[in-house]
């Protein structure tokens, strides 16, 4: 009879991670920064939808789609972040001066 109960505790306590529902979020690191020589001038932006955000504003942020260089201009479509914590700020992706090059620097929290 105690091997039975121990067994089922067991079978209890290995299953509640199943239970739980857990979700975890993780910030993606940044790609490196883009060298060229000239900024190329991106196309204007695109009409975008914000939808319903996914919880409370104070926890969400909508980054806003923008044109990204990857060699060539590609959209990316807006879309909810998870702040990192309160009072995060969003920095959108844009060309900086780095010593004698222009860099592109894609959108990250600060």
């Amino acid at each position: 009879m105690k091997t039975s109960l121990l067994i089922k505790c067991a079978m209890l306590g290995a299953s509640l991670p199943w239970l739980a529902g857990c979700v975890v979020y993780r910030d993606h690191p940044a790609p490196a920064p883009a060298v060229v020589e000239e900024a190329p001038v991106p196309p204007p932006p695109q009409t975008e939808v914000v939808t319903v955000a996914p919880g409370p504003l104070e926890l969400w942020f909508w980054a806003p789609g923008c044109w990204e260089w990857n060699g060539r201009w590609v959209w990316v479509g807006g879309h909810w972040l998870r702040r990192p914590h309160p009072g995060a700020a969003w920095m959108g992706a844009h060309w900086e001066v780095r010593g004698h090059h222009r860099v592109w620097v894609h959108g990250g929290w600060r």
